[in-house]
């Protein structure tokens, strides 16, 4: 998939090492604890992810990392956990490159995408205190919904 500005790849192991070194900020776990994976928790995580599905099939996982078009730079990822009800989408950009609307350049696309695809019904899981978050997913047509899970609020399109 492709925007005017990222390339967005498919996740794929492989994506462990330059990930792990994109994502190597304590700051990207203001809003959401814990602390940078290593190379080999990504590769974990990732091979886990790839497999494209939950363990009980119930849900579809689509991944994919976030590629700048200019520099070919790996600077975040995009997910969406397809189910029955729809789409929860979640997007991670490198601290560097934040501010400049990767994310919600991304979001987009993917929601575009699974639009196509039938997918009518999209949310998402922000941190209260996350402003950057919530505006992408105002640009997403999402809302908050006031209800909330582990901290976080769910945004939904309806």
């Amino acid at each position: 998939m492709r925007t005017a500005r990222l390339v967005l790849e498919p996740l794929r192991i492989d994506h462990a090492a330059e990930a792990a070194q994109a994502f190597d900020d304590d700051r990207l776990h203001t809003f959401t604890g814990g602390k940078p994976a290593t190379e080999a928790e990504l590769r974990t995580r990732y091979s886990r992810q790839a497999g494209g599905h939950s363990p009980d099939g119930g849900e579809t996982w689509l991944n994919w990392v976030l590629r700048r078009r200019d520099t070919g730079e790996l600077i975040g990822t995009v997910q969406a956990t397809v189910t029955e009800a729809g789409a929860e989408l979640a997007w991670v950009v490198a601290v560097p490159h934040q501010g400049c609307g990767y994310a919600r350049e991304a979001a987009l696309a993917v929601q575009g995408d699974l639009r196509r695809a039938g997918i009518s019904r999209f949310s998402a899981s922000i941190h209260p205190d996350h402003r950057a978050s919530a505006g992408v997913a105002r640009a997403l047509g999402m809302a908050p919904s006031g209800t909330v899970v582990a901290g976080e609020i769910r945004w939904t399109d309806g």
